[in-house]
């Protein structure tokens, strides 16, 4: 529910070339099928030209609801077409280990 939300805003405020929404909850000392940690991949024009706090606002403004209310930890990567189009694939960095807690 909550990816789905975050999904949908991002698709309407930035019409984004391409759009990833990860859970990565499950990654985390959380409760089976909770919706608490995401990395979340956007291509978007509406980046160009903004260095990457400017775009990390963006984001953060579009998602300040569920930031306030659900996210617990949001992993943001942002590029312009450009950009992405010289990663030559949809690589993108690995969210780090938790380390807030026993996983075992």
């Amino acid at each position: 529910m909550i990816q789905h939300q975050i999904e949908q805003k991002l698709r309407t405020e930035l019409s984004p070339s391409y759009l990833k929404v990860l859970n990565e909850s499950y990654m985390h000392n959380v409760p089976e099928g909770s919706e608490s940690h995401f990395k979340v991949i956007v291509v978007s024009d509406e980046f160009e030209g903004k260095r990457l706090l400017a775009r990390h606002r963006i984001i953060n403004a579009i998602l300040a609801d569920e930031l306030a209310n659900h996210i617990h930890a949001l992993a943001i990567h942002t590029y312009t077409e450009e950009e992405w189009q010289a990663l030559a694939t949809e690589q993108v960095p690995q969210s780090p280990n938790c380390m807030g807690g026993s996983k075992g």
